[in-house]
């Protein structure tokens, strides 16, 4: 089982950089605004979300690690020839 850590302030940056990005492109394809606005905008956006991508990356994969089975923990597997539930 893997288990990623994150405290609020990060998953708050992670979801902000996300959403930046979508909005932004979500602007390139719109047309509400005018196309001089949206262009400078959008790119804005989309270079916000796509400068803070790799800081956030390395931070959620460091805290990425992966769960190694104890010593007291009894595995069960399921008997193959039993009917499914």
């Amino acid at each position: 089982m893997s288990v990623i850590t994150l405290n609020p302030r990060t998953l708050a940056l992670v979801v902000g950089t996300r959403a930046a990005l979508a909005f932004g492109i979500g602007l390139l394809v719109a047309e509400h605004v005018p196309l001089s606005k949206r262009r400078r905008l959008a790119f804005a956006l989309i270079g916000i979300g796509a400068a803070t991508t790799p800081p956030l990356a390395r931070k959620v994969l460091g805290s990425f690690r992966r769960e190694l089975p104890r010593r007291n923990d009894v595995s069960v597997q399921p008997d193959p020839d039993a009917a499914p539930m």
